[in-house]
């Protein structure tokens, strides 16, 4: 059987329009999925990430693959012609039209090497049981990779407050490594 993954390109390498249309896919269902189907899939999947490598391990792998994530994101879904300002403004109204979560914009330094953000009603983690520990390591790559896709730089992205860590809202720090 062909594997339509691989089909005529680079196997190990995402594109975005392996995502398909799924307008026309699921005609009838539509383009919307209840936040439980996908939570689900997230933490069974870092589950056996976890018991295959280890939490760290597990962590790093999900944040390369949000780092992935967010660089797609930003080449397909953002508008980079804008200033930082108006690039953050996109930002904000594409993951809160998109249901990801309500994006606040907390401190920028002068030259956008230091950046704290939060992210309230977080599609991973609002409303899960208080664990004692962040859980959005997804998270952290998916903003590193849009921060790096925008602004050109590395960031390293860490969560300081998580809603299973007792906060109601996700506090990310943000440093460029250049």
């Amino acid at each position: 059987m062909d594997n339509v993954f691989t089909r005529g390109r680079n196997h190990d390498v995402f594109s975005w329009d392996l995502l398909g249309d799924i307008k026309t896919g699921r005609g009838s269902l539509g383009e919307e999925v209840p936040v439980i189907m996908y939570r689900l899939m997230q933490f069974t999947m870092r589950d056996i990430l976890v018991k295959e490598y280890g939490r760290e391990k597990a962590d790093d792998l999900m944040r390369d693959a949000g780092r992935l994530a967010g660089v797609e994101f930003t080449r397909n879904e953002l508008k980079t012609n804008n200033d930082f300002d108006g690039f953050m403004a996109d930002l904000q109204q594409t993951l809160q039209s998109l249901k990801v979560g309500i994006l606040r914009v907390e401190f920028v330094s002068a030259n956008a090497d230091e950046i704290t953000l939060t992210v309230s009603e977080d599609l991973d983690c609002s409303g899960i049981p208080i664990t004692n520990e962040t859980v959005c390591s997804y998270d952290e790559g998916f903003i590193a990779g849009i921060l790096a896709e925008y602004t050109n730089k590395d960031y390293m992205v860490q969560e300081i407050d998580c809603w299973a860590d007792g906060d109601r809202t996700c506090r990310f720090n943000c440093t460029t490594t250049d």
